[in-house]
């Protein structure tokens, strides 16, 4: 897990959510009074983007469809056994860090792992050596 920076915590007014592209993610971020969560702005129910939708208290409501998701735990009001992912959000200074799985880094450049004696690809062969 890495702390990524998320957004100014001062770009999330309270009672909104905003949508955020970080480290090949797309989340939604939502301040609760001054609380703030994150979570995969897909709503699992469509795909519709959660960090649109309209949020009461700690409820936010999916404006595709209506289905109204706990920012706070994730579980649907409709349905809590159906959950959105929720990520771990901290606050330093006017910067709000979320903790994110790394596929990618915080620049959205692929990680590549090395495995050790692996031949090249031959559709992409190594340099000459002279």
């Amino acid at each position: 897990m890495a702390r990524v920076k998320l957004a100014a915590a001062t770009d999330v007014p309270p009672g909104e959510g905003r949508v955020v592209d970080v480290a090949g993610r797309t989340l939604a971020v939502f301040n609760v009074e001054g609380a703030f969560f994150a979570t995969d702005n897909a709503c699992p129910h469509r795909g519709g983007p959660l960090g649109e939708g309209d949020i009461e208290g700690r409820v936010v409501a999916c404006p595709w469809h209506g289905w109204r998701w706990d920012v706070t735990t994730g579980a649907s009001v409709n349905n809590p056994a159906v959950t959105v992912a929720c990520f771990p959000v901290a606050v330093e200074g006017d910067d709000l860090l979320v903790e994110l799985e790394l596929t990618r880094n915080p620049d959205g450049v692929p990680w590549v792992e090395h495995t050790p004696g692996a031949r090249a690809w031959p559709g992409n062969p190594s340099p000459r050596r002279g």
